[in-house]
């Protein structure tokens, strides 16, 4: 039988890089500057040595399994009814974090990019999906991360998962230094009201 949360995830993170390659495009053309495709810092082009085999084997791992490869390719067989019902619920969160992504990448519009701009200074974006986090196209990518580890708990799978959610920190963070030089105290005051990746609560909110 066909494992169908598998095949959704698998659906659902070739997606999700689909739509990035749909962004640089539509970016590129609309904006006609660069998406940062290949990164201007020093920093962000050694992190790029490292994403890119690691997106890669995002993508291919899931459509490995799937194929019905053995350990530790295949999808373990945990027999639990519990688990089951995670994968199930994972599978679709996951769905829901490529749609919030896409209503990221919507607000932020000719000011996508995927490095730091050197060489410009970016819009800071405060509202919609951005309000009460910093970072949400970062977040629901790590949320989409999460899930496909639960859905396919394989050493491989696990191990990309560590590497490229440590990658999306970083990257947020270099991001946050290179804003705040930006746009000075106007991103503190942001910083100070919002969450990396999950929202502030209990605090004010104007």
């Amino acid at each position: 039988m066909r494992d169908i949360p598998l095949l959704l995830l698998a659906t659902t993170v070739s997606a999700h890089w689909f739509s990035v390659g749909v962004m640089i495009v539509r970016v590129k053309r609309k904006a006609r500057h660069s998406v940062g495709l290949v990164p201007q810092q020093g920093i962000e082009r050694l992190m790029w040595i490292v994403w890119v085999p690691l997106v890669a084997a995002w993508i291919a791992l899931p459509w490995i399994a799937l194929a019905g490869s053995g350990a530790p390719w295949g999808t373990p067989g945990i027999e639990s009814s519990a688990y089951a019902a995670l994968r199930w619920v994972a599978a679709f969160v996951g769905i829901g974090c490529l749609a919030f992504t896409i209503r990221s990448w919507i607000r932020m519009g000719k000011d996508w990019r995927m490095d730091v701009s050197l060489d410009s200074r970016t819009a800071l974006i405060t509202d919609g999906p951005f309000r009460r986090i910093r970072h949400p196209i970062y977040a629901f990518s790590i949320l989409l991360m999460v899930c496909t580890a639960i859905v396919l708990p394989t050493w491989p799978m696990l191990g990309v998962a560590v590497i490229q959610i440590a990658l999306y920190n970083a990257k947020a963070r270099n991001e946050e230094r290179h804003l705040l030089k930006s746009h000075g105290e106007e991103y503190a005051r942001y910083v100070e009201r919002t969450g990396r990746f999950v929202p502030r609560f209990g605090e004010h909110q104007p």
